[in-house]
Parts: structure tokens; C-alpha cells; sequence
């Protein structure tokens, strides 16, 4: 029960963006006030049913330090992580929650949010973390399909910060770059507006390209399972999924969303959160004086 006396849902989550941009960026971060939480969470209608017993919030991440355009290398990942940190310090402080669910392919500042929600016994899922986990209970290895070359390398990082390296049968990236200065959106190559034609039926190179690369991650890499790495491409997944099963491809395809959404509610009914000897309090009852590898 509330402090009103009406029972809380099982599941109560903040689901924290990773950046925000100004209206005028037209980029789907956008700080655009006024619309209803369910439009203003990308790819809604794919996680709807995950959603629909959760009682859920949808927090702005940071106004992008570096400039008004989507996150994509390494720098501007490290750059909205520590901006990301404060926002999650306070959803854990609020009280309001039970998991924080990090939105943004490349999970900037995740370790250090898992740090700050251990001390309040919440535990914190994201994209990378969710889908390698996942993808490694379903195949042996599991292929990765990126958008940019900067952002291929960022998620690099992540495979090998999860020790995933062994498991990963490669990352191919199908080349739909964010807009940026000094070149805006390439010609023909805005996932945005490919997303769009996507959801009217039309035909979308995007669709094409990450269909090819799902295969050849599967035929040459030896993929069996394909996961998504940056948050503008998770859409894609139930497109490239139909389209792998239609050729005989019967593998499962994940994207960082869903999985996110599903491991936060399986650690809220395991009632578990992080290790505290991974992420220990300032002053550990125990402390361990040896770290091995």
C-alpha cells in the first residue's frame, strides 16, 4: 500500500532517457512537452504488452552537453553518463520506484547509475547489459547490427566491458549515421525517416541492409542469436525478424528495449539487485583485501 492506502503495482519503474535535445533538433530525443509519455517512449507499441501491469514514469535524460544531435561516440557517451547520473540519483531518492530501467543502446554512465542504485536496493538494467545476457541463454554466439562506424566502436567497448568477447560473433554496421554538423543526415541515410516509411509499408533500405547483415552475421559470422546495439535501430526488429523467419532463418532477435524491460521485471520477482561486492558502499561491513581475474 501508498501512503494513500491504494495498493502499488508489482512493477513501479523510472525509465530514464539518455539525452534530450531541443525541439527544433527534430530528432526524436526532443524536448517536445505536452504529449503523453506513450508517444513520447520510442518504439511504444513493440513493448506495450511488457508495459502493460508496470506502472511507469518517463524521466528526460540531461540536455546533451556536446551539441544539439543524438549521441554516437565515445565522448558523447561519456559526456551524458555523468549528466545521466544526478537524474537517476534522484528517481532512486524519490522513493516512487522499485527497478531504473536506462534507456539508449550504448547505456551511457550504466556502471556508475548500478552504483548509485545499489545503496537503495533497486536494481538497474540497459540495453547492452540486457541483450548480451539474453542472447547468451538462447545461442552460442550472437551477432550485433550497429549504425555507425564511431558507434560500432563505442559498443565494442561494451562486448568487451561484459565479457561478452567470447560470445559475440561480430558487430556489422548497416551505415544509417546520425545527423550531425557539419554533414546533417547523409542523403538516403536517416534511420528516422527509413523507420517512417517502414511503418507505412513502403520499402525501407534500412530494412533491406539490416536483413542483410542479420544474414551474413549468420551465415559467415556464425550468429545465432541478433541483438541491436543503438536505441535508433531497435526498431527494426520486428521487420528484420519477419523477414529472417519468411527465408528460413528460425532465430531469435533481440532488441535492447524489450530485453530491458523483461530482466527488470524478472529481478523485481527474484528480489534481487547487484552484488554489493561489485558495487560496495563506502564503508562495507566485509571487505574483500584481494581481487583476482
Amino acid at each position: 500500500m501508498d501512503t494513500n492506502g491504494s495498493r502499488q503495482a508489482r512493477y513501479r519503474f523510472a525509465l530514464v532517457r539518455s539525452f534530450s535535445l531541443s525541439a527544433g533538433s527534430g530528432h526524436p530525443a526532443a524536448a517536445v512537452g505536452g504529449r503523453p509519455k506513450e508517444q513520447r517512449l520510442p518504439n511504444h507499441a513493440d513493448v506495450a504488452p511488457l508495459l502493460a501491469d508496470v506502472d511507469w514514469e518517463l524521466l528526460n535524460g540531461p540536455v546533451a552537453p556536446y551539441g544539439d544531435w543524438a549521441v554516437e561516440n565515445r565522448e558523447e557517451f561519456a559526456l551524458v553518463g555523468a549528466a545521466r547520473l544526478g537524474i537517476v540519483r534522484e528517481a532512486c531518492e524519490s522513493g516512487r520506484y522499485n527497478a531504473i530501467v536506462l534507456l539508449g543502446g550504448g547505456e551511457p554512465g550504466a556502471p556508475a547509475c548500478r552504483e548509485i542504485a545499489r545503496r537503495y536496493h533497486l536494481p538497474v538494467t540497459s540495453a547492452a547489459f540486457s541483450q548480451m545476457h539474453v542472447a547468451a541463454m538462447l545461442g552460442n554466439r550472437f551477432g550485433v547490427i550497429d549504425l555507425a562506424e564511431s558507434h560500432s566502436m563505442h559498443y565494442y567497448d561494451l562486448v568487451l566491458q561484459h565479457r561478452f568477447a567470447d560470445r559475440c560473433a561480430g558487430i556489422r554496421s548497416i551505415d544509417f549515421p546520425h545527423g550531425r554538423p557539419p554533414y546533417g543526415h547523409d542523403e538516403g541515410r536517416d534511420i528516422h525517416a527509413e523507420k517512417q516509411k517502414a511503418l507505412r509499408g513502403e520499402h525501407s533500405d534500412a530494412v533491406e541492409k539490416a536483413t542483410a547483415a542479420a544474414v551474413a552475421a549468420i551465415e559467415e559470422d556464425g550468429a545465432d542469436v541478433i541483438i541491436f546495439s543503438c536505441s535508433g535501430t531497435f526498431w527494426l526488429r520486428p521487420f528484420v525478424e519477419k523477414r529472417l523467419h519468411e527465408i528460413g532463418w528460425e532465430v531469435p532477435v533481440l532488441d535492447g528495449l524489450s530485453t530491458s524491460l523483461a530482466l527488470a521485471k524478472a529481478m523485481v520477482d527474484l528480489g534481487v539487485d547487484a552484488s554489493g561486492l561489485v558495487y560496495p558502499g563506502d564503508r562495507p561491513r566485509r571487505r574483500r583485501v584481494r581481487r583476482t581475474f
